[in-house]
């Protein structure tokens, strides 16, 4: 048995064809999609990347493991916690891994024989490097038992698709750097300005028009698509596409300027934590599977174990595949076979990176509740009606404040069983140690004498650009 195992860092699930997005972005994941099971209701419970991974890894959501924040010093996770890539080599699987999430947390090596760093030189990571990494491997162990973890960041900023991807997208008659373009203006007006020129901006130049910006997104989808059609390709040719188990998922999402968000994945808004989560087994999953209830990250745990201890072929130790006690992800098998529809009746959403929130998000409604609200200006709480508001552009919190009460008193009910007494990590994070991305926006500030507390009072592009002497020959 073989499994391939995918993280399509940053990928919204509203984004592909099979998730009824009208745009050619995704015609190889929509095939795959129509040969396995699509979950249409998955979610993201930790965002950003490292809680999301995390969670993946363990079957824990973030209050179990105490990981709750992207970036921060004051995360860890012992040891003594069960991981998934660990147990299958303990089983006897070949692991490998073509990743660079050891650059953040050294518990992304864990378990795993080979770890291809795809980092590199490179400021970001294309698919190409991933696949130049991943297909040798595949050829190598083409015979053997392995769990092959892939992560392609092509959907992460910046948008730095070929060039080729993009005209099906953006009209090449126009011109996204025009005098007068549209929907730029808030974006580098925003407090997040100074983070985003620098990791962002300065190298895509001077776009004044936002749908180009959006664009550019859906090429860097469609480009992804090419690079697992060729991955696909390579288990047709050495004959193991049917005896591979293959997930796609998102990590999270990504907010293409709703809610004063540019571009970047934080709020637990729909675009950024409802993400694509899709399995293929040929012979094992019957083929155009929808699953409409919800699930979450945490789940592909124990569903993976299941799969491998189902299948284990001579020689693998099937103890080593035991489903770990405690964990809060449930086998997507049942949802699979047609038995029920999700894992859950809510779901409670998670971050702690540029702001910290918790939510829960029911058949109905979703409640937002803000510890920080960070660079943003949030209300405290937020209620959105999803059936009536799917945008969630309406909040509900005074209109209906019965509805919300209820929903934070259930939230809060939730919390206090998930820390059985132990302290909040959130709460600790924000009183300790500030929250993560506020400190990475200090340190930029800081390399043109800025401080936080002068730039959130005058927050103006002109008056950073004026400091900052480090552009790559573009103005913006």
């Amino acid at each position: 048995m073989k499994i391939i195992m995918i993280s399509l860092d940053t990928l919204r699930a509203d984004r592909l064809g099979c998730y009824g997005y009208t745009k050619p972005t995704s015609p190889h994941i929509d095939r795959i999609a129509s040969e396995g099971v699509l979950m249409e209701r998955a979610y993201a419970a930790d965002i950003p990347t490292e809680v999301a991974h995390t969670a993946i890894f363990t079957g824990k959501i973030g209050l179990t493991t105490g990981v709750v924040s992207h970036g921060s010093d004051l995360s860890y996770l012992p040891k003594s916690v069960e991981w998934l890539p660990s147990k299958l080599k303990a089983a006897g699987f070949k692991t490998c891994a073509v990743d660079n999430l050891y650059n953040l947390k050294e518990w992304f090596a864990r378990g795993y024989q080979c770890y291809l760093n795809s980092s590199g030189k490179k400021r970001w990571i294309d698919g190409r490097t991933v696949n130049d990494l991943a297909l040798p491997w595949i050829r190598e162990h083409k015979d053997d038992d392995f769990f092959l973890f892939l992560h392609y960041w092509d959907a992460h900023t910046p948008y730095l698709p070929p060039e080729s991807y993009i005209e099906p997208f953006y009209d090449k008659n126009r011109d996204p750097y025009k005098d007068g373009g549209s929907g730029m203006s808030r974006a580098y007006e925003h407090p997040a300005y100074p983070f985003f020129k620098h990791h962002h901006y300065k190298l895509l130049g001077p776009i004044t028009d936002a749908e180009y910006m959006n664009a550019l997104y859906d090429a860097e989808i469609r480009y992804l698509d090419d690079m697992l059609r060729e991955l696909d390709e390579t288990l047709e040719q050495l004959g193991i596409k049917e005896d591979t188990l293959l997930v796609l998922f998102g990590d999270h999402g990504e907010s293409l300027t709703e809610h004063d968000i540019y571009w970047d994945h934080c709020g637990l808004y729909e675009p950024t934590v409802h993400v694509p989560v899709i399995l293929r087994w040929p012979g094992h999953i019957p083929e155009a599977v929808r699953v409409q209830g919800f699930v979450q990250h945490a789940d592909l745990l124990p569903t993976l174990l299941e799969a491998a201890a189902q299948s284990a072929p001579s020689g693998l130790d099937l103890s080593a595949l035991r489903v770990p006690e405690g964990i809060d992800g449930h086998s997507l098998w049942p949802s699979i076979r047609g038995e029920s529809s999700g894992t859950m009746e809510e779901v409670f959403l998670s971050e702690c990176a540029w702001q910290a929130a918790r939510a829960i998000r029911t058949e109905r409604y979703k409640l937002i509740r803000y510890y920080d609200p960070g660079i943003f200006q949030r209300p405290v709480t937020e209620l959105y009606d999803l059936l009536e508001d799917p945008e969630e552009l309406v909040n509900l919190a005074d209109s209906e404040p019965e509805t919300a009460e209820e929903l934070e008193y259930k939230l809060n009910q939730w919390i206090a069983r998930k820390l059985a007494g132990r302290p909040d990590p959130m709460l600790k994070q924000i009183q300790d140690s500030q929250l993560p991305f506020r400190r990475r926006i200090e340190s930029i500030l800081g390399t043109v004498g800025l401080t936080w507390e002068s730039w959130i009072q005058n927050p103006h592009r002109e008056r950073y650009d004026a400091l900052d002497h480090s552009h790559t020959g573009h103005s913006l």
